[in-house]
């Protein structure tokens, strides 16, 4: 199992968007991993608050997003950058939350949920402590997860350390789960799934509900 400190190698909270010198070390990443925060699951009426960024190297950023804001052209300018990988875990909410709120189109995706689904069909249980209980070998505390989001300016301690571990572990379970999608031959039907992600994300959007239903 991966060998986590208790806190993150550095951890930067931004107002409004990166700066100059977080996006070019992030820039040079072939993988980031992402999450964001909302005031609830209703695209469109609930607003997007934060934005977490995890590196391989275990260099953390959260963005607050203000009230109102519809642009971060520097968070955008990484999240549209096709040479690096976007890891989620249900990356279907968060590319809907990202484009409602900030207009981002992200690509290419990696959903760690998507591929848990895919390659550990021996399990029922798929939500991230799950999964970073199982192949990263931590427990995650989920307790700040039900929280008041939009006090953007006086998020606690809880909060901002509940944000920081949400995407801290992505990368080691998204690279367990690439070697047992490969091993069990289920890889580029995965692959295949992330594509959809964006569709998925645009119908949520737009309150298309069982499209795909008879």
């Amino acid at each position: 199992m991966t060998d986590f400190p208790s806190t993150p190698k550095s951890f930067t909270v931004f107002n409004g968007d990166l700066d100059e010198k977080s996006i070019q070390n992030f820039i040079q990443s072939s993988a980031i991993a992402i999450d964001t925060e909302a005031m609830g699951l209703i695209h469109g009426r609930d607003r997007l608050c934060l934005v977490q960024i995890c590196d391989s190297e275990d260099n953390v950023a959260c963005i607050r997003i203000g009230i109102g804001q519809q642009k971060a052209p520097k968070l955008q300018s990484l999240m549209e950058n096709s040479s690096i990988e976007k890891i989620f875990h249900f990356a279907r909410f968060d590319v809907a939350a990202l484009a409602t709120g900030l207009g981002i189109e992200v690509n290419p995706i990696f959903c760690t949920k998507i591929a848990s689904k895919i390659g550990r069909t021996y399990s029922p249980r798929h939500g991230l402590k799950e999964v970073v209980m199982e192949l990263v070998g931590l427990e995650l505390d989920k307790q700040a997860q039900s929280s008041d989001w939009g006090r953007v300016e006086e998020l606690s301690e809880n909060q901002l350390a509940y944000a920081a571990n949400d995407v801290r572990y992505l990368i080691p379970a998204r690279n367990r789960l690439e070697e047992m999608l490969r091993r069990e031959g289920r890889w580029e039907l995965t692959e295949r799934c992330f594509r959809c992600i964006p569709v998925m994300a645009e119908l949520d959007r737009l309150r298309f509900n069982q499209v795909f239903e008879h």
